[in-house]
């Protein structure tokens, strides 16, 4: 039996967040921030970060209104995981990230995080919380 890792990404204008699943697949870790600069460059970084994670699949934050219709910056992220899928051997997944950045400002606020650090943060706590509704999801089914 093949065990499954999972990789999520929080594909923002400036910064993607990356966030990568415990060995057991029952909580995700916050693993750093991506920091943008072509968009070829960034299909090729993020395909070499989840390989370099021993992804098996990637997971992609959606984002979309409060509603669930889609929002401004659906189109953008969805031609940008067009891309990664053709740029990566194995399956890319959407999950939708309502409110996982707010989440993550909050908890970095409730931690006393001074506003120019949390920047540094708030990506890759923003791309955990994707992947562990995700997580969530998928156990749910089991």
């Amino acid at each position: 039996m093949r065990m499954e890792r999972y990789v999520a990404f929080d594909i923002g204008d400036k910064r993607i967040g990356i966030a990568i699943s415990d060995p057991f697949n029952t909580y995700a870790l916050p693993s750093g921030t991506y920091f943008r600069k072509t968009f070829k460059d960034d299909i090729a970084g993020l395909a070499r970060i989840a390989s370099e994670k021993g992804a098996t699949v990637i997971v992609c934050g959606l984002p979309v209104n409060f509603d669930g219709t889609p929002a401004l910056q659906t189109e953008k992220t969805l031609r940008f995981i067009g891309e990664l899928k053709k740029n990566v051997n194995i399956p890319v997944v959407c999950e939708d990230e309502r409110f996982t950045t707010r989440m993550a400002h909050e908890t970095l606020i409730s931690e006393g995080m001074r506003r120019e650090k949390r920047k540094n943060y708030v990506d890759a706590l923003a791309a955990a919380n994707i992947l562990d509704g995700f997580l969530a999801k998928n156990k749910n089914k089991e």
